[in-house]
């Protein structure tokens, strides 16, 4: 499952948010729209590029792509595509859990927006309905991260408690129980063409962590 964040909007979670303390989740993708500009000295003196972010502790490879993405992308900010991952992963969630259609179509390539869309339509075939609650997010953390030619790829972990509850169409539950959250680990793959003037990304891959 994979996004694009454009005019992102935060949507309601289902269930007993109320017992729980909600979180701020940032809503885009985003990067800054003026990359920093560098002060170059008198002398001519090779000027070394900043590092994105803090990378110690990953994987090499990890590492490689990312410095190889900062590189092809002036604008890219790994702390901030981070924030927009989290963003990114509630309302998909949520837009899915509430069959919401034309959220998914904004943040999702066809291939994962279609994935979505014909299990909507199962459950609602099924006269089912998802009464699911995203308490928290535990982890969020870069699983791989490359560049193939202009185009970007990060997948990410992410950690999270889920309230999971189906309903049958008497509203009756079937599955699940909003009194026992679930740890959900689920690794999701953003793309985006880093010569494209739009700075979002899309979802185009999900996967289990």
């Amino acid at each position: 499952m994979v996004a694009a964040f454009l005019g992102l909007r935060l949507y309601s979670v289902l269930g007993r948010r109320a017992e729980h303390e909600e979180e701020s989740v940032p809503q885009r993708f985003e990067s800054e729209d003026k990359p920093a500009g560098i002060v170059r000295p008198a002398q001519a003196t090779p000027v070394v590029p900043a590092r994105p972010v803090e990378l110690e502790g990953v994987m090499p490879a990890v590492e490689r792509g990312i410095r190889e993405i900062a590189a092809a992308d002036s604008r890219f900010n790994l702390a901030q595509f981070l924030e927009g991952a989290r963003g990114a992963y509630q309302m998909v969630l949520e837009a899915f859990w509430n069959g919401d259609r034309e959220t998914l179509r904004e943040l999702c390539d066809d291939d994962v927006y279609a994935g979505f869309v014909a299990a909507i339509e199962a459950r609602e075939a099924a006269g089912e309905t998802l009464d699911n609650t995203l308490i928290r997010i535990e982890e969020t953390r870069i699983h791989s991260a490359s560049l193939d030619g202009r185009m970007a790829r990060i997948a990410v972990l992410f950690v999270a408690d889920i309230a999971a509850v189906t309903r049958d169409k008497d509203g009756n539950v079937i599955a699940g129980s909003l009194d026992d959250a679930i740890e959900s680990r689920d690794v999701w793959t953003f793309s985006r063409n880093t010569s494209a003037r739009d700075p979002n990304w899309l979802l185009d891959e999900t996967d289990e962590g």
